[in-house]
């Protein structure tokens, strides 16, 4: 990190359209969306957990299977850049609200389902929901926080993903055993819709960005623009490299304890939960550490840029968990790879002060589209070089080695973070 900046300070073309609430409004805003995420992967892990039973009750094959926990991915990728321009254009009190109930509905509708083609289109239907948790989350944060204050929220707000993910299979699990499949997707579901009637209290009426003077006039047809620039380029580059690395963990990590560390299923989901939840905590600690620096007067664009390296290169612990010799040595390099968690904040601010500000949501979703991109091919090189090797280490390395060439896409593609008031673009994102 450089030291203090003692140069002239300017108001950031990235703070314009700041809405003027109250502090605690604020937070509980960035509360609710917290929220709003861990009920956002506590759903998505619903069916990840029940399938077992789903499979036996409606005969489904491995094939299907395959298909329905697919279809999810499908429309939640293709959704990202489409909700992303919403989120620039449409008030987000009601955009939030409104797809929030939907994927809750889907959510809970599942339990009604008699047979595969409704399971899909109801997991197709909780993509589309749910497409608006991070376009529309960074671009909260965008319009309640100036840029030196972005990153303790932003990981905060993102980090209920991971506690949904580290809580949901246990909580899952013990609402089918009590209940079953049917009724566990609608008490998931179907009392999730509560969560609206706080939001719309605390939401500002009008939480949206105010557009800038190219706009189109009120009551011209709403036209897509976006700058596409060095900058987006490198933050989708990194954001890919740094999902490639997360998905293995969520897609393989409970396999690895059980196959190769022959740990029970229970124990194995315990052990997979603590890396998780230590991914989650040092979501809003990475932010929070960068943003104190920051008002301290260091520079952002050194200061993030540094926190990334030092998030990013934890992955590199991947290596030696593979090779440790007992479970428990194994989850301890397991747990200090997840401290790649401290980069999530930073990347959200990166981009908030890379974006002009009334397109942060569709960079957003271009960033999101690029990780989920990530998301389809750890899963599935992993399991090919398990497959063609017969052991984790060259998955593992290979999903560590993406994630330290991530860091080539921020330092090296990524510009300056540090604005003009007058354009509204970054230093070093000329066109490209």
């Amino acid at each position: 990190m450089s030291g203090p900046d003692n140069s002239a300070s300017f108001e950031r073309a990235s703070d314009a359209g700041l809405l003027a609430i109250s502090n605690l409004r604020r937070w509980a805003v960035i509360g609710l969306v917290f929220v709003a995420s861990f009920i956002n992967y506590l759903d998505r892990a619903t069916i990840s957990v029940a399938l077992p039973l789903i499979s036996v009750d409606l005969h489904l094959g491995p094939e299907t299977k395959g298909l329905l926990l697919s279809s999810f991915f499908v429309s939640y990728a293709l959704m990202q850049i489409p909700i992303g321009w919403c989120a620039d254009r449409w008030n987000l009190r009601w955009l939030y609200a409104g797809l929030f109930v939907v994927w809750s509905l889907a959510c809970g509708m599942t339990g009604f389902a008699t047979g595969l083609l409704a399971l899909i289109l109801l997991r197709v239907l909780l993509g589309i929901g749910e497409s608006i948790y991070l376009p529309g989350g960074t671009k909260i944060v965008s319009l309640l926080f100036p840029s030196q204050e972005r990153g303790f929220p932003s990981g905060l707000f993102d980090s209920g993903t991971r506690l949904g993910l580290a809580v949901g299979a246990p909580l899952i699990a013990t609402l089918i055993w009590y209940y079953g499949w049917r009724k566990m997707f609608a008490l998931v579901g179907f009392t999730a819709i509560i969560w609206v009637v706080p939001w719309l209290l605390a939401a500002p009426r009008n939480l949206q960005g105010v557009r800038r003077a190219a706009a189109p006039r009120a009551g011209s047809p709403p036209r897509w623009r976006i700058h596409f620039n060095r900058n987006l380029v490198g933050i989708c580059l990194g954001f890919f490299c740094f999902d490639y690395y997360w998905y293995l963990l969520v897609t393989w990590l409970p396999d690895y304890l059980v196959t190769v560390r022959h740990l029970a299923l229970v124990r194995a989901g315990f052990y997979a939960a603590l890396p998780y939840f230590v991914f989650g905590a040092c979501q809003p600690l990475g932010g929070w550490i960068t943003d104190w620096f920051i008002r301290l007067g260091w520079d952002e664009t050194s200061t993030r840029k540094t926190m990334l390296t030092v998030a990013f290169l934890s992955g590199l612990l991947l290596i030696p968990a593979a090779r440790a010799d007992s479970p428990l040595v194994a989850l301890a390099f397991l747990m200090g790879g997840s401290l790649a968690g401290l980069a999530t904040g930073n990347m959200f601010a990166v981009l908030q002060s890379c974006a002009p500000p009334d397109e942060v949501g569709i960079w957003t979703g271009f960033e999101n589209f690029a990780g989920n991109i990530g998301g389809v091919l750890a899963p599935a090189i992993t399991g090919y070089l398990i497959f063609r090797t017969g052991t984790y280490l060259p998955g593992f390395a290979l999903a560590a080695g993406v994630m330290v060439a991530g860091l080539l896409a921020y330092w090296f593609i990524v510009g300056e973070l540090s604005t003009s008031p007058s354009s509204g673009l970054s230093k070093g994102n000329g066109k490209g």
